[in-house]
């Protein structure tokens, strides 16, 4: 039984469930990609990514960067390091603080996959016109800054 105190949420219509929803897809076909040919789940990628552009992150770091929590920065931490992806040094102002960085191999495997995602992504918003692209930029901007407010 409905109340009529509030309006029934129509999943399909709700734009947290939706961004998650296609979030989650385009994950899963690069993560299809990535685990095929480099045994690297999608968490370890954006691991491996934030570190692409920014060695010497801490994991807290990289958790701020990907929005993605701690338990799971941690396990693809472990994994890329067990894997010899990633090396971890102490901070040399900050013996608490362990920072992270791409090790040759991984750098290597970064170098390859960066071009494929990339395409991907080009591939991805071919499906929008100019005009749409510089709206969703927009539109995206301006999700992230409310979001930040909530």
């Amino acid at each position: 039984m409905q109340s009529d105190v509030y309006e029934a949420l129509v999943l399909e219509e709700f734009l947290p469930y939706r961004l998650s929803v296609i979030t989650n897809r385009i994950s899963s076909a690069l993560a299809r990609r990535y685990a095929e040919e480099f045994s690297m789940s999608a968490t370890e990628w954006r691991v491996m990514a934030a570190l692409g552009t920014g060695d010497g992150l801490s994991a807290t770091e990289v958790c701020v960067r990907t929005a993605m929590d701690k338990v799971q920065v941690s396990r693809a931490v472990a994994n890329l390091v067990e894997s010899g992806r990633l090396v971890r040094r102490a901070d040399a102002e900050d013996g608490r603080v362990t920072r992270l960085a791409l090790s040759p191999r991984g750098r290597a495997i970064y170098e390859k996959i960066v071009p494929r995602a990339k395409e991907f992504e080009s591939r991805l918003l071919a499906a929008l016109t100019e005009e749409e692209l510089e709206h969703l930029d927009i539109i995206l901007q301006k999700l992230t800054c409310a979001v930040l407010t909530l």
